[in-house]
């Protein structure tokens, strides 16, 4: 699923990374996270993102997709 970097860098200039402070760069720790996957209809937008933490992150990559309202729950991304 394509990515749009331009969403990302707003995110990034409206949300500051929560271990540094840094509006752009590395953020230690820390991965933007999609609220309603892509996979799943979610938007690509600012408004669908925020910061996870990269053990969060992982633990939700493994139940995201089998929820209900994700019509590609059950397949690999």
């Amino acid at each position: 699923i394509a990515r749009s970097q331009a969403a990302r860098r707003a995110f990034k200039r409206a949300n500051p990374c929560p271990a540094n402070g840094q509006r752009v760069g590395l953020c230690p720790g820390y991965v933007i996270d999609h609220v309603k996957p892509l996979a799943c209809g979610g938007r690509d937008e600012p408004a669908n993102m925020n910061w996870q933490t990269v053990e969060a992150a992982k633990a939700k990559d493994r139940w995201e997709l089998k929820g209900p309202g994700c019509p590609v729950r059950g397949k690999k991304r």
